[in-house]
């Protein structure tokens, strides 16, 4: 009987501590003085004594509804402070048992509409009233008597209003969240109804005064419950509440970037005369007073943009050069039309004027023609990475949204087979290695042609290649995105992200915005741009090394990535980092591991270098034959790595994980390494020209399709994502294969974005590039050198461009 009693009193207090929030506090003999005070007949307001006088009388004068307006908003006295008892008291006693039968009928407004209740049913309305407050009682902004007099006032005529059953009190009542099924299920995070919050306009309808404080105000109160430490059930019973504590949080933790996982989301509809910190206050002394003596605490954060009234956007974050963006939008797509028209018509086209051309650069993209010096494999590996990227960053942001089933979704997601979602940065890893290859394989091509290499072309080309895209997308999440739709977390996951980039937005032009830490980034995603526009500022150096003295550059580029692997074990031990999200991460962790390890370049230096001894031995070695052995060996050896790198920490996601610093420093040293090797063990022997099942699968042209677009897809993946979850206004049901696996709506949304901003912002650039030097570089002579026959030797004038003499290499051959 004990434990059944505390498991009822335990799950009591859990609701009604989340529910809190929709409770009024109120003492009867106090609120009778106040009515009594005022001297006023109306319905719904009277005491105990007026109401059973009233009850003798056959009828009831109805008060000039204005005098009573004006009374409670010239009123300085607050309603006052109770418990659930004097709600009853308050709302129940105080609501009458008959509405007036007599003209004039009581007008409920509604907008402009006016709903009367008849007579006939007016005993129906007064009985309802009743039962209605009796289970679900309102909340009382002005709970704390530290708010401010507005909020007060305001408090006082919703109330008063909500008791007398007017319309638009009842709808802010409605529209607040309400104790939910499920919370052992972590149904714990509740958005109420935001559209109908937002449309409530009370007061008079001819004083704009009244309806400017009385209009509907939407707050997401954000509520951090804990437990006694001696609480052995309490603490069991919160767990589940928490859904196991997948992810924890404090409210002190950011949460544009990474959801605030532990936190309870309440909404609050309250009158738009009650700033956020009166919200705050009221909600936490409320909280405070009920939870006396549970073993239950309660920490209450509610920020200014958590509450929203109907256009908030647009009185808070409209400017002209919000203005000046747009028009510059609609000017740029109008340059493309024309761009477009022009093509379309002209027979003899100029290659500038079509640059921006829809019908060139689409062709472009879908254009699959093979290139004899491309290494096709890769597009498939990039095809493959992007995927398990996209899986990955779209579980973590499905961790923003109210799940009905989330504990069972944080059971599911403590399986060894969540590994998909939790090694995001593990898929990366190869990008970085490409990257390093692919700009090694071809300076070392154009150097074994005896072209000429200079290094402002090539930083100029990337610039204009990476640079639109990334400048369109920061002025589209900053001046238009914001303005596209609305909900609960709009602000959160969205504005916030504008407000970042209003004030940062240079640092990620100028490619140096992953030095300063996720918590003040713009566009927290797109730190692997900086990262990898930094490792390719200096890889001619690497390049040099290794082309000039083959064999001591390689040592040398090697010695440097161990340096570098084992520098990020010994960080990530010291400061217990994690790059791998396992069970029971915190948010606090997953961002000291961002800002001291994962986003800073020298600690992903390893992978980069592994991509340029890749990219030099595919030119050195094109020639080399290898023996069905040791390509047997070679594909186990590179196949187990690539298990145990993906495999391997698979207990970390276990529910019942405990965190060690020894494991997590073993991964974040070792497993890019593991990983990437297989995937340069597929480049090399397919460049070598030997094929597989593996190897043509991944060697699909199609892939060459989604290589061109692959840069959009990172960059425009997690503005989608935030789109979706600032929109989620109600309670989901999670199921992994259908809303992340199969969500082919997002995904087809993501294609499109993606296909826009390659179309607009990168093919057109990629178009002047090439028209600036490209061609001038096809002009220059090409002297053939005798394959594997001389070596360059690299020297570097004045005017920056690196000029490369051939000298015999044979001796240098045969020694290795």
């Amino acid at each position: 009987m004990e434990i059944i009693m505390y498991i009822n009193i335990v799950i009591s207090l859990l609701g009604l501590t989340v529910a809190a929030s929709s409770v009024i506090a109120n003492e009867k003999q106090q609120c009778n003085r106040l009515v009594d005070q005022s001297s006023l007949e109306y319905p719904g307001l009277e005491s105990k004594q007026q109401k059973q006088q009233s009850n003798s009388d056959s009828s009831i004068n109805v008060t000039d509804e204005a005098k009573w307006n004006s009374m409670i908003l010239g009123s300085n006295k607050t309603l006052p402070r109770g418990n659930l008892s004097d709600v009853d008291e308050f709302m129940l006693h105080g609501m009458p048992s008959k509405f007036p039968k007599s003209d004039p009928e009581i007008i409920f407004m509604e907008d402009e509409d006016k709903l009367k209740i008849g007579a006939d049913e007016a005993d129906f309305v007064a009985a309802f009233g009743k039962k209605y407050f009796s289970i679900s009682a309102p909340f009382n902004p002005a709970y704390s008597t530290k708010v401010s007099p507005e909020c007060k006032r305001a408090a006082k005529r919703y109330l008063t209003s909500l008791r007398a059953m007017d319309m638009w009190a009842l709808r802010m009542h409605d529209s607040s969240a309400k104790l939910s099924s499920g919370i052992l299920n972590g149904n714990v995070n509740q958005f109420g109804d935001y559209d109908q919050c937002l449309k409530i306009r009370g007061g008079e309808k001819n004083n704009a005064a009244d309806q400017q404080n009385l209009q509907g105000q939407y707050c997401l109160a954000a509520i951090q419950p804990s437990v006694v430490s001696n609480a052995v059930f309490l603490q069991h019973v919160l767990s589940l509440a928490q859904s196991r504590g997948i992810l924890t949080s404090q409210l002190s933790d950011p949460g544009h970037r990474v959801p605030r996982f532990s936190t309870v989301n309440w909404a609050l509809c309250i009158p738009s005369a009650c700033s956020a910190d009166d919200v705050r206050k009221s909600l936490e002394e409320f909280l405070h007073d009920q939870t006396q003596g549970t073993g239950l605490r309660m920490e209450v954060d509610v920020e200014p943009e958590s509450c929203q009234l109907k256009n908030t956007i647009w009185d808070r974050y409209y400017t002209n050069t919000t203005a000046l963006v747009w028009i510059g939008f609609i000017a740029y797509i109008a340059m493309v039309c024309l761009s477009t028209y022009y093509e379309y018509k002209s027979e003899n086209k100029n290659e500038w004027l079509t640059s921006f051309s829809l019908i060139r650069n689409t062709k472009t993209i879908f254009c699959v023609k093979e290139d004899p010096n491309d290494v096709a494999c890769i597009h498939g590996l990039r095809f493959l990475n992007a995927f398990l990227l996209i899986v990955a960053h779209k579980s973590m942001a499905l961790f923003y949204n109210p799940y009905i089933n989330r504990t069972r979704m944080s059971e599911g997601l403590g399986q060894p087979w969540t590994v998909i979602g939790r090694a995001a940065s593990l898929f990366t890893d190869p990008f970085i290695m490409f990257s390093g290859f692919l700009t090694t394989y071809s300076l070392i091509g154009r150097l074994m042609r005896g072209q000429r290499v200079k290094l402002y072309q090539e930083y100029i080309g990337r610039i204009l290649r990476i640079a639109p895209p990334l400048a369109a997308l920061i002025l589209f999440c900053t001046f238009v995105l914001p303005y596209i739709s609305s909900g609960p977390q709009w602000n959160l996951v969205v504005t916030n992200h504008g407000d970042l980039c209003k004030k940062y937005w240079w640092r990620n032009l100028m490619f140096i915005h992953n030095y300063f830490g996720f918590k003040n980034m713009c566009l927290t995603h797109t730190h692997h741009i900086g990262i990898d526009t930094e490792l390719f500022a200096v890889s001619p150096l690497f390049i040099w090394l290794i082309w000039k003295w083959p064999k001591k550059g390689t040592i040398t580029l090697v010695i440097i990535a161990l340096v570098t692997t084992l520098h990020r074990f010994y960080i990530t031990y010291k400061l217990r980092l994690a790059n791998y999200v396992h069970f029971g991460t915190s948010v606090k962790q997953l961002f000291d591991t961002a800002d001291n390890m994962y986003i800073l370049p020298y600690y992903r230096l390893t992978v980069y270098l592994m991509g340029v001894i890749l990219g030099y031995s595919c030119r050195a070695f094109k020639h080399i034959r290898l023996t069905p052995n040791q390509l047997r060996l070679g594909w186990y050896v590179s196949s187990f790595l690539l298990a145990l790198a993906f495999f391997g920490p698979a207990p970390m996601g276990s529910i019942h994980y405990k965190y060690n610093s020894f494991h997590a420093a073993n991964y974040a040293a070792f497993s890019p390494i593991a990983w990437c090797i297989f995937f340069s063990w597929v480049v090399f022997t397919s460049h070598l020209g030997y094929k597989n099942t593996l190897i043509n699968l991944l060697s699909w042209r199609g892939f060459r399709v989604t290589t061109k677009m692959s840069y959009a897809v990172y960059l425009t993946q997690f503005p989608i994502f935030f789109y979706q979850v600032g929109r989620v206004r109600s309670s989901l049901y999670y199921d992994f294969v259908i809303t992340v696996l199969f969500d082919f709506n997002e995904y087809g949304v993501i294609f499109l974005a993606s296909y826009l901003l390659t179309v607009l912002f990168e093919t057109p650039y990629s178009n002047i590039k090439r028209l600036l030097f490209d061609k001038r570089r096809e002009k220059q002579p090409t002297p053939m050198l005798h394959d594997k026959q001389k070596q360059l030797d690299i020297s570097v004038n004045s005017s920056k461009s690196i000029i490369y003499s051939a000298d015999p290499i044979a001796k240098e051959l045969k020694d290795r």
